[in-house]
């Protein structure tokens, strides 16, 4: 993998870490007697999913490819502006916690909130093909990433409450529009 392609890679995985950072912080500041064990099983499967889900949009988007090859450019443009878009206008809709508790102790609702958190993964992993080859590096590295993100959210929020969530969404929705445009710009200027 170049370092471009390293760097849009770990771009990307913050970019999709937000959602789950948001969460995690959230759950830090509201459920106090949560320990570090439910912190580390929140941002493992918050991490498992992140990877899981960009790889089986690759595994679409590999039988797409065929049929978009000459605007490829232009779908992970505007996929990525998409889910971008719905961050930051979501940011905007945070719903307070404390009025309907999740508790991500619950092994039902850990796994509803790592489905919610990362389906936005498998759209991106559609646009994979075009910023590397290294598909399995890059949805691993999306994982750690989502991982150390979601567990460093979760310690966050433990001190400082849930004050920055959605500005946290705002900043994964700009960094997703961002690496769609830098797509778009690579085969535009070509």
């Amino acid at each position: 993998m170049t370092a471009i392609e390293l760097i849009t890679v770990c771009g990307i995985g913050v970019g999709l870490a937000m959602d789950a950072f948001a969460v995690s912080a959230v759950s830090g500041s509201v459920y106090r007697q949560l320990h570090i064990k439910h912190a580390l099983r929140m941002a493992f499967f918050f991490g498992g999913f992140q990877a899981l889900m960009p790889l089986l949009g690759w595994l679409a988007g590999e039988k797409l490819s065929i049929f978009i090859a000459s605007y490829d450019h232009w779908v992970a443009f505007g996929l990525l502006a998409l889910i971008g878009g719905k961050m930051i206008y979501e940011a905007f809709k945070i719903k307070n916690v404390e009025d309907e508790p999740q508790d991500p102790s619950n092994m039902g609702v850990l796994l509803t909130l790592s489905v919610a958190t990362s389906i936005d993964a498998l759209v991106v992993g559609i646009t994979l093909t075009l910023v590397t080859k290294f598909i399995l590096e890059a949805v691993l590295l999306i994982g750690i990433i989502t991982f150390a993100i979601s567990f460093l959210g979760w310690q966050l929020g433990k001190r400082a409450g849930h004050v920055f969530e959605n500005k946290i969404e705002i900043l994964g929705g700009l960094i997703l529009i961002a690496i769609g445009l830098k797509i778009l710009l690579t085969h535009l200027l070509k």
